[in-house]
């Protein structure tokens, strides 16, 4: 079936090609240009210029990966505000109608062209044994992040819910480049009146301080974390028909945090930026990994994407207001659509079905969690120890689904996992820890007990699974830093983090939802 895009980080050595949040040009060139022209021009009350300027700073940060994405973004900009300003002069329902099915046609079709058009096709020429060409179409990054953000401005502009906004305002909104690329995907009332409060445009010490605390916790779990966890997930799943259970269970748990790493560094990093300019985004991570049910972990994962759809999907639909049926079908209409979202691949609609039929469990009410109410008493309970595990333990498995390269790959890991073989793979999975930061930790081991190394390399992997879940039964980035009086420990602790996370920029990586 269809191909896909890669799924893990995408690491360049020499020239960096990418502009991103954990790149030395984005940290010292890109951002306090932004920053001191921001300020500067506010500080000036030259305030239309400075949102100019604010936007002509995100066209180059997204630019930067390619100009030819430059022409994309501005098209999908004006045909959108074109259509919001024709529905000043909507006089009727009709016309209301009209527009609402012009914008979301318009979108979806730009999306679906760039997104899905060689994975429509493939699956054509797969089922009616045609042979039909394949375009190869260049996927602009975030276009999925961009397209559902102002979906949500023209499904409101046309039903009446939101007004006409001038083009400064409008660009500025959709192109702010801390969520331009990977979310959150904001809403209009979010950011647009931040927009326009001349009170945001001073500078304010308490949010800069907090906007460069969140930025560099999400620097050190992106770099430090996420980064070095790639090293073992993209090999094991490069190796998917040699692993054996015990690598291939490391293999997934290394994937279940690096993804979260990976996600909520970036997401932490932008509402750190946010910050930075005074501007709050909204919150996308609330510790899912800390969830009792696929339901809350839903509640508590990608959380602005979980919005879009209940908001513009779920409810229109009816939601769960019209019969236990019907809800049903609604529920997994909006995961695997939430699938679908994720890449064009079958692998993401299993995932995104597999994830509905976990939530419609959860909603049925058969099991609940001792101490957590529910509007409908469920017919037994469980201790929260065993909710939490149960929901861990899914959501990992439903991983082979969203990261493996096809249908038959992710079926192969289920197949490893619970073969109960163990040939030994284990030691070549964790010599892909050669980390810098073991350097010379190897080289006395290699001079006074060679013999060991192997071993050691597999301790390594254990040892940095056992710290990424023990900062994950923390407090998460934001309740550390709201919690924070900034003394000198806390200071330290992000000098460190920022330091050493600059030392391991000899390689970049992307981040996993730049593919989306």
């Amino acid at each position: 079936m269809a191909d896909r895009h890669p799924m893990h980080p995408i690491r360049k050595k020499g020239n960096i090609s990418y502009m991103l949040f954990n790149s030395y040009i984005f940290i010292f060139i890109f951002l306090p240009i932004a920053l001191l022209g921001w300020y500067g021009l506010n500080r000036l009350k030259r305030y239309e210029l400075a949102k100019i300027f604010l936007t002509g700073m995100s066209l180059w940060f997204y630019g930067y990966f390619n100009t030819y994405y430059l022409l994309i973004i501005v098209a999908s900009i004006l045909i959108n505000y074109l259509i919001s300003y024709l529905m000043t002069f909507s006089k009727s329902r009709l016309t209301d109608r009209i527009g609402l099915l012009a914008g979301i046609g318009v979108n979806l079709a730009i999306l679906f062209y760039f997104k899905y058009y060689d994975f429509f096709i493939e699956n054509i020429n797969y089922v009616f044994r045609t042979d039909f060409n394949l375009k190869h179409i260049l996927l602009p990054l975030g276009i999925s992040f961009f397209t559902f953000q102002q979906l949500s401005f023209i499904i409101d502009r046309c039903t009446g819910k939101a007004g006409h906004y001038s083009f400064t305002n409008y660009t500025t909104f959709v192109t702010f480049f801390p969520q331009l690329i990977a979310g959150p995907i904001v809403l209009y009332k979010e950011i647009i009146p931040q927009f326009d409060d001349l009170n945001n445009r001073k500078f304010h010490v308490d949010s800069f301080a907090k906007g460069i605390s969140l930025f560099v916790i999400g620097l050190g779990k992106k770099v430090l974390l996420a980064d070095v966890l790639a090293l073992v997930t993209n090999f094991g799943f490069e190796q998917t028909y040699f692993l054996d259970s015990p690598s291939t269970l490391l293999v997934i748990l290394a994937y279940t945090f690096q993804i979260y790493f990976d996600f909520s560094g970036y997401s932490d990093m932008a509402m750190g930026l946010g910050h930075m300019f005074h501007v709050q985004l909204p919150v996308n991570f609330n510790s899912p990994y800390k969830s009792c049910s696929v339901k809350e972990l839903w509640q508590r994962w990608h959380m602005t994407l979980s919005r879009f759809f209940i908001t513009y999907v779920y409810i229109p639909l009816g939601g769960s207001k019209k019969g236990r049926a019907r809800t049903i079908c609604n529920t997994m209409a909006i995961f695997a659509l939430s699938g679908l979202w994720h890449g064009a691949n079958w692998t993401y609609v299993a995932w995104g079905v597999m994830q509905g039929i976990l939530v419609i469990w959860d909603n049925l009410g058969i099991v609940g969690i001792r101490g957590i109410q529910e509007k409908t008493p469920a017919r037994f309970y469980i201790p929260r120890w065993l909710g939490w595990f149960f929901t861990f333990s899914f959501f990992n498995l439903s991983l082979f689904f969203f990261r493996s390269e096809s249908m038959a790959y992710a079926f192969q890991m289920f197949k490893n996992l619970f073969s109960f073989r163990n040939t030994g793979y284990l030691y070549k999975l964790a010599a892909n820890m050669d980390i810098p930061e073991f350097y010379i930790f190897k080289q006395a081991i290699t001079m006074f007990a060679p013999g060991i190394l192997s071993s050691a390399y597999i301790f390594l992997l254990l040892l940095i699974l056992a710290i990424s879940a023990f900062i994950l039964t923390r407090k998460n980035a934001l309740q550390i830093v709201e919690s924070t009086d900034y003394n000198s420990k806390f200071c330290w602790f992000i000098t460190i983090i920022f330091i050493w996370s600059l030392i391991s920029f000899s390689q970049v990586s992307t981040f996993i939802y730049f593919n989306f």
